[in-house]
């Protein structure tokens, strides 16, 4: 059972839990909509169902289990969201609320933004696997996911808006106490609507639909890119000036799941642009941008792992005596760089058969990314059981007889 009324206890980072759970949904989600055939824009229920009520084979048994997966994840994220709603709500009456509106951790309030465009994301990968037929009217709901996007991004906008005019007014913002990349959530979340707006995109043939979907996820992805720029200048002048803060050790890994939102946002509205408007880019200079973003990801990657074991972080807020709820950050970058290397394994290895499909290379390019998302799935189960359950009662001793 979640812990309940936390009131001046809750933080806005609580929903990292949501988020991360439903990132690895999706994560799952992709085995089955990159390795196997389907001619809708993602896999759906009317490809599965046939094959996991025939004939019992491996093939059968590896769509329950990824099924299974994402199911269950899918759950945890919208139990976990219903939990932050309430808890959130309670949070928003309390002084501690107030205080936070009037100081530069204002910004951490986007991360409410940014869970809720992964809820929408979440909705549309399991109404797809659930719903039979949904493929038939789905240029109907292009049209309706985007509105969700785009109330959540005039939200998030609204956020923004009223921290950087109370900062460029009263001056508010302080480098000693923002001295890691936590305001990069501010970042990711512009990030996360822009690639769902970036959905319709790839997967619309309605060429409307595809040039306002291609608008407006550049017009969140520009917004995004242009923040990353002075966030980045800001966080690393504050960590080299003050040192890193502890507990916000788990940001500078906050580049990886925001470079992998933008990326996935290039391949489709670039996709868009070459099936509705002739706008076509070679398979090779999608493998050259994809490279590029790897290659940040691992130095940030880096980065972050040195500085976060060197500080003990692993072993005292994973495993240790320490909580906090920024840990559930650890969750984004385990989620977003398995995502983006099936990207790179299908769009960057597959698409300029570097490597064949079920090959011995294909295996070991895959192995990696499933052992990271195992390996996160695992953390994601210790912090919910540290963070959020009611922590069981122990049984009292039994009195020693005289």
């Amino acid at each position: 059972m979640f812990r309940k009324n936390l009131n001046e206890k809750y933080v806005p980072m609580y929903h990292l839990g949501a988020l991360g759970s439903g990132g690895l949904a999706i994560s799952f989600f992709l085995y089955l909509n990159f390795l196997l055939p389907h001619e809708s824009g993602i896999i759906s229920f009317d490809q599965l169902w046939p094959v996991i009520t025939g004939v019992p084979t491996m093939k059968a048994l590896f769509i329950g289990l990824c099924l299974f997966i994402v199911f269950a994840l899918a759950i945890v994220h919208f139990s976990l969201m219903i939990w932050n709603t309430r808890e959130f709500a309670l949070y928003k009456k309390t002084e501690a609320y107030r205080n936070l509106r009037n100081s530069s951790a204002e910004i951490s309030l986007m991360v409410v933004p940014l869970t809720m465009a992964m809820t929408v994301n979440v909705i549309f990968v399991t109404s797809s696997l659930l719903i039979p037929g949904l493929w038939d009217y789905i240029e109907y709901l292009f049209p309706l996911a985007m509105t969700a996007f785009l109330a959540i991004g005039v939200y998030a906008m609204r956020i923004m808006g009223d921290y950087f005019v109370r900062m460029f007014l009263h001056k508010g913002y302080s480098f000693e106490q923002n001295n890691s990349l936590a305001p990069m959530v501010s970042i990711f979340a512009l990030s996360m609507i822009a690639v769902g707006m970036a959905a319709p995109a790839a997967m619309s043939h309605v060429r409307e639909i595809v040039a306002l979907s291609v608008f407006l996820s550049s017009f969140f992805a520009t917004c995004a890119a242009l923040l990353m720029v002075v966030m980045l200048v800001i966080g690393f002048h504050s960590m080299l000036t003050h040192g890193i803060r502890l507990e916000a050790a788990p940001s500078l890994w906050l580049m990886i799941p925001i470079t992998t939102l933008l990326g996935i946002t290039f391949m489709r509205t670039s996709h868009g642009l070459g099936e509705a408007m002739g706008a076509h880019i070679s398979s090779g200079e999608v493998y050259a941008v994809l490279c590029g973003i790897f290659t940040i990801q691992m130095v940030f990657g880096l980065i972050g792992f040195s500085v976060m074991k060197r500080l003990n972080y692993f072993k005292d807020f994973i495993y240790g005596e320490k909580i906090h709820p920024t840990t559930y950050a650890l969750i984004c970058p385990g989620v977003a760089f398995p995502v983006f290397g099936l990207f790179v394994v299908k769009f960057g290895l597959l698409g300029n058969t570097l490597i064949s499909m079920w090959t011995p290379a294909h295996y070991l390019f895959m192995l990696p990314i499933l052992l990271i998302q195992l390996k996160t799935l695992q953390v994601l189960l210790v912090l919910l059981r540290r963070l959020q359950l009611v922590p069981s009662a122990k049984p009292a001793l039994a009195a020693q007889p005289a």
